[in-house]
Formats: C-alpha cells, structure tokens, sequence
C-alpha cells in the first residue's frame, strides 16, 4: 500500500512544541503509513521554517488563524486521507494501528481520539472525560483530538472554513452521524487549563460554545477568547 496519510500540523510560535509532537509521529513513518507532514505556519519569526526544512515537512506560511492555516494545509496535501492535528498534542503509542484499521474500514466517515490531558489531578481526569463522552454523545470532538477523514468526505464536507475560532466545532457540525472514536489516545497540553484555572477555563469555553450556537460570530468570539 502506498502511503495515504498527510498530517496537517497547525503552528504559531510553536517551537516548544512542535518536537515532541513530530517525534510522537515517527511510528506512523516507519510503518509507511505517512506520505507527508505539513506545517501550516503563521509564526512571527523563521524558527517553525527552520525546524520544518530539518525534518523534511512541507512549510506552509500561512495567515493568523487556526481556521486558515488548517484549510491551507489541506489545499496543500496530496495524501487519500488528512490527519489534522494542534502543533501541542501528541499521538500515544499505537496510534498508526488505529489509523490504519480506520482507513480499511471506514472511507465514509471521520475519525478523532480519545483525549487526555499531560497533566495528573481530578480536574484533568475529568474534564478529560468530559470531553471523551461529549465527543460520542453529542458527535462533537474538539480540534484537540485530532481529525482522521479522507481528502473525499472533506471536500464533501466542504471542510475548514477560515475563520479564526471554532472552525473544528463547524466542520464536526457538517460531519455529524459520521464521526467515529478512534482505538487511541491524543495527549494534549494542559498549560492553558492551568493557567487559567482548570473550572474557569471550563466555563469559558462552555460560554464561548453556547455563544457560537446563538450565532455570535467567530471572529468576536475569538477577540473574546484571547
């Protein structure tokens, strides 16, 4: 089987963390399952370009805005199936078998992972959780879980839109009774939940959410958001 799979990264000022997440890759590389890794970046300095051109990804520069880079980096992608994952979470161990077995049996729809947080405590066992049984009950995974879907049913879909916020809420939208949980885990950074605290954080994101289903615009949200 030729390679199928574009990974599509994300990355803004993404230096830290881009490595590690690249690094959690290498066992899809030695498998032959990854064509291409694309870094859609909107970075301030050349660093992502650098690292980019080491590990022989394809660079993207992009616009500011996560809705943007991810539409550009699937514009630029010539794989049958697109990975899109944030420059911040990493793919646990398996994860090639899962997307593999994913390809073979489920060209109709999309896939996203189980999610947890790099982070031990009650609040990111839960929240984790949270998110886990929203993704199944609700159809409705966040960009931090990753999204597994063929080149075909994301141009059906008419994929991300370019906009600045919530462009995996949309597009999840548009995908709803096709989307599947995948037999692996995202492992995604907690810095921001710490931050700010992991209930106010909760809290924030459920407004910005419920606001977005009211028909505020994404753009205002966004200035919100940051």
């Amino acid at each position: 089987m030729n390679a199928p799979l574009s990974i599509i990264i994300p990355t803004y000022n993404s230096q830290c963390d881009l490595p590690e997440t690249v690094a959690s890759l290498f066992e899809g590389l030695q498998e032959g399952l990854i064509k291409e890794l694309i870094i859609s970046d909107s970075s301030e300095h050349s660093l992502i370009k650098q690292m980019a051109d080491k590990i022989g990804a394809v660079y993207i520069k992009s616009a500011k805005g996560r809705g943007i880079q991810l539409r550009e980096g699937a514009c630029n992608a010539t794989g049958e199936w697109m990975l899109f994952l944030h420059a911040d979470t990493h793919l646990e161990l398996g994860w090639n078998k899962a997307v593999l077995q994913f390809i073979r049996s489920h060209s109709d729809k999309a896939g996203y992972f189980r999610l947890k947080f790099r982070q031990y405590g009650f609040f990111p066992l839960m929240v984790a959780r949270w998110a886990n049984l929203r993704s199944v009950v609700f159809d409705l995974p966040y960009g931090d879980q990753g999204l597994l879907i063929s080149k075909s049913l994301y141009e059906q879909s008419g994929g991300f839109r370019a906009i600045p916020l919530m462009e995996d809420v949309e597009l999840c939208r548009k995908l709803q009774g096709k989307l599947v949980m995948l037999n692996g885990i995202a492992s995604t950074s907690a810095q921001r939940q710490v931050r700010k605290g992991w209930l106010r954080s909760g809290i924030g994101n459920l407004w910005i959410l419920i606001q977005y289903y009211l028909g505020k615009s994404p753009e205002k949200l966004f200035e919100k958001y940051y």
